[in-house]
């Protein structure tokens, strides 16, 4: 059975086929609540509870096809809760050896990044993250967060740039 009758055979109530496509998606939704909240502990309790709030409306998704936006904007709204729930500041330089980035060699080169991304706002970093770290489209990232293409170009554009600001002003403060 394909991954879209399974979603159809979960909205109509088979809870293996819920089970099974959830688990599908396990690490990548793991993978996004880390960058949120950067400790395994709060990651897994995202994830439970974006799994808890998928199972409890998913007979209110629409379009079996679009279910991997359905659960990651689910995601992403349960890692803000968490973090406006916590009232922390996230840092990015925990837990450096959980995360596996080829591209850059040089631990400080990381630490400067993750240090760049937690300093935007919450849309811009989600468009960060879903960009760059998950490999979404533009326009799975419109669909996600419930804005148009356009939009979402404009967003990671504004986001890159105080990237680029936040880095240089890093080198120059060094």
């Amino acid at each position: 059975m394909d991954n879209c009758n399974k979603v159809i055979s979960a909205i109509n109530g088979d809870k293996e086929c819920f089970i099974q496509v959830v688990t599908e998606k396990k690490e990548f939704l793991y993978r996004t609540a880390f960058m949120y909240v950067k400790n395994e502990h709060d990651a897994l309790e995202i994830l439970d509870q974006t799994v808890y709030k998928a199972f409890l409306s998913i007979k209110k998704l629409k379009k079996p096809e679009y279910f991997d936006t359905w659960i990651i904007r689910i995601l992403i709204n349960c890692a803000i809760d968490m973090i406006r729930k916590n009232k922390k500041i996230i840092s990015l330089n925990d837990d450096l050896e959980n995360i596996k980035i080829d591209v850059y060699e040089n631990h400080e080169e990381i630490i400067d990044l993750y240090d760049a991304i937690d300093s935007l706002d919450a849309d811009l970093k989600a468009i960060i993250i879903l960009k760059y770290f998950d490999g979404f489209t533009i326009t799975e990232i419109g669909d996600i967060m419930g804005a148009s293409e356009s939009k979402v170009k404009n967003m990671l554009h504004k986001a890159l740039v105080n990237l680029r600001i936040e880095l240089k002003e890093g080198c120059i403060s060094d």
